[in-house]
């Protein structure tokens, strides 16, 4: 093993990704999600202050992921904390999320995907970027700063580093704490992709999952 986190094989067709949407989301979640009503106040008041860090509307019904990762307070808590530091943090949100989409779809993580495409495209975001994120760094059309981004992402989850090459390149328009949030906020995002992933977390009625643009 290479200890690469990406999955080596060739190029994902249709018919691959739908198999791969079905192994994560065509069986039933692992851990039933706590019902709406057993999310203690506290709780509630976590997922309400991340929510309105991304300007996001606060539900009816909370989240499948939320009620499921509450089902351990601790983590959960911890967890909610970081995402409310990390959305609020020195890294723009545009950066944030082109890093994170590129993150979702290198791990194939059906609901991080379909989610923060949502969030990227508040925040300005279009379909056609969406998209390329999918070509990753090499796509022509990103700025230098935008490609060392999405190379960050595909250096961190290949080799667990960054190059000489992309460091530079990150350098030269972040500062120190910028370029010390950047790999914690990729770290944070692959173990989210992870616990979903593992847990098998339902998609919404809407989230569509990888076929989300």
């Amino acid at each position: 093993m290479d200890g690469s986190l990406i999955d080596a094989r060739g190029g994902w067709d249709a018919a691959a990704l739908a198999a791969r949407q079905a192994e994560i989301n065509g069986r039933p979640q692992r851990i039933e999600p706590l019902a709406n009503d057993e999310v203690g106040e506290d709780l509630q008041a976590l997922i309400t202050d991340i929510l309105a860090s991304i300007s996001a509307y606060q539900p009816v019904e909370i989240d499948a992921y939320f009620r499921t990762v509450a089902k351990h307070p601790e983590v959960f808590r911890r967890q909610m904390e970081m995402g409310t530091t990390l959305f609020t943090g020195r890294l723009s949100p545009r950066d944030r999320e082109l890093a994170v989409l590129r993150i979702a779809w290198l791990l194939r993580a059906p609901y991080e995907w379909g989610e923060h495409v949502v969030i990227a495209k508040r925040y300005g975001m279009t379909t056609d970027e969406v998209e390329r994120v999918t070509q990753g760094s090499a796509a022509p059309g990103w700025s230098e700063h935008e490609a060392a981004v999405l190379s960050g992402v595909e250096e961190l989850l290949s080799r667990q580093a960054i190059s000489d090459e992309t460091w530079a390149a990150l350098a030269a328009t972040w500062d120190e704490a910028q370029l010390i949030e950047f790999p914690i906020m990729v770290g944070q995002y692959v173990a989210t992709a992870l616990v979903q992933n593992a847990l098998r977390i339902r998609l919404n009625d809407t989230n569509p999952g990888l076929g989300r643009r």
